[in-house]
């Protein structure tokens, strides 16, 4: 019988599980960690609460999890509760799928000023994550600025623009709703430092800027290239590039709107400025030259009382695992980090992809520890992990006790939402009857 640790219950923890059954069928033991009491990551706290259809995904993973010889060991955080080499003397192999859920630092002055966040901070906020729970983001400036060319920063200025009854059908949490419906942005400027040709946002989404009850894209046609070099990209991308040009062609409709979101593009930010909070972004002006966004001294400021800041995340270390800090991830040679241990998804390859591609990341590094592996049965596994959590006091959360909050949040859900998520961890576990344990003891 071979034993099996995953770190993290996100989509690349679940899809490695997925593999590990369907290599050894009932030959294995997986047992997969996660300091919330709560499974699935990313499709819980990432994806934004309005694109339920992509939440959707969580089915597949559910029936993963209820497999005989699969078991979620919730509100255990590897690191500090149990520490890895703890894990690899119970189990044949360790496997990090812990994701990248820390804000990549933009390296700008100014950038640790009240109400500047990061996209993860900010995502978390509005998704009810209970690290982030406690943000508090100030909305009563008319400007916020969004710094990234991504589908994060179309999901943040998107969600900065909706109207209350555009959230109806999503799992957004009530305290950031009632904050959104009272905020007074009505300018939301996405800023990047290179041009049209160079983003990285997916047609759905940006197409999603064009039907927004309240309110309207902007894009200046100036920073648009000839139409007939659009024939070069990518079909997404030209599709995504051909939503910019009706954008941009459509200004009118912006004056009919409440809110405008601009598009500023070969824009780089310099500097937040601000004293007792951020006032303005300083930026500069850029230019491509062979592909890259370099500074042509033109400098601005953009007036805001809100930035967030969307280019990127990194993986989280943990306490004795090898870490590459350039690229945020751990250090690792196609997955393998040492003997024993393994990284899968944003943890083994950088913050890249969709939720999608760690399908094919699991199965691959199920295979390395296939062979790595053997036929396994030297480990004591999931008996020796419980001895373990008896000694330390440990009361993790299983699969059926989720359930049993899952339960607990469609119930509260307000009228027309799929759930009203707990934003708290002692609530998710006094939804079960039992309460936190004291840290002091």
């Amino acid at each position: 019988m071979r034993q099996i640790a995953i770190v993290g219950s996100g989509p690349a923890g679940y899809y490695t599980a997925e593999a590990a059954v369907k290599q050894w069928g009932e030959d294995v033991h997986v047992d997969i960690f996660d300091a919330l009491p709560v499974p699935f990551g990313l499709i819980r706290s990432g994806v934004a609460p309005d694109h339920q259809s992509i939440k959707g995904v969580s089915r597949r993973y559910e029936a993963t999890a209820q497999s005989d010889n699969v078991r979620f060991v919730g509100h255990i955080n590897v690191g500090t509760d149990v520490t890895v080499a703890e894990l690899q003397e119970l189990y044949d192999a360790v496997i990090l799928a812990t994701g990248a859920p820390g804000d990549r630092k933009l390296g700008l002055a100014g950038e640790d000023l009240p109400n500047v966040f990061g996209s993860a901070a900010f995502v978390g906020w509005y998704n009810g994550h209970p690290n982030f729970a406690d943000l508090d983001p100030a909305l009563s400036h008319d400007t916020a600025v969004v710094i990234g060319n991504g589908n994060v920063a179309l999901d943040v200025a998107r969600i900065l623009a909706k109207s209350r009854d555009e959230f109806a059908g999503s799992d957004i949490v009530s305290h950031a709703l009632d904050a959104l419906h009272a905020s007074t942005i009505r300018r939301i400027v996405i800023l990047g430092r290179r041009g049209p040709h160079q983003i990285a946002m997916t047609p759905k989404e940006l197409g999603e800027l064009g039907k927004l009850a309240r309110a309207c894209p902007r894009v200046d046609r100036a920073d648009l290239p000839d139409a007939a070099l659009d024939d070069s990209l990518e079909p997404g991308t030209r599709k995504s590039v051909g939503h910019l040009r009706t954008f941009a062609a459509n200004e009118a409709p912006c004056s009919e709107k409440d809110v405008v979101i601009e598009f500023d593009f070969f824009a780089s930010p310099r500097a937040i400025l601000g004293e007792d909070r951020v006032d303005a972004v300083e930026v500069e002006r850029t230019r491509l030259d062979d592909g890259r966004a370099v500074g042509t001294g033109e400098v601005y400021r953009v007036e805001a009382g809100l930035v967030i800041s969307c280019i990127g995340y990194q993986t989280s270390p943990i306490a004795e695992v090898p870490y590459d800090a350039k690229n945020g991830r751990f250090a690792n040679e196609d997955g393998r980090i040492a003997p024993g241990l393994y990284c899968v998804g944003w943890a083994r390859r950088g913050p890249t992809g969709t939720i999608g591609t760690n399908r094919p990341d699991g199965f691959a590094i199920i295979e390395k520890v296939a062979a790595d592996i053997g036929e396994g049965a030297t480990k004591p596994g999931r008996p020796g992990f419980e001895a373990l959590a008896a000694r330390k006091g440990l009361d993790f959360i299983k699969f059926t006790d989720w359930q049993k909050i899952d339960e607990a949040e469609i119930a509260n859900a307000r009228e027309g939402s799929p759930r009203e998520k707990f934003v708290q961890v002692d609530h998710m576990i006094g939804t079960l009857g039992r309460k936190q344990p004291d840290p002091a003891k």
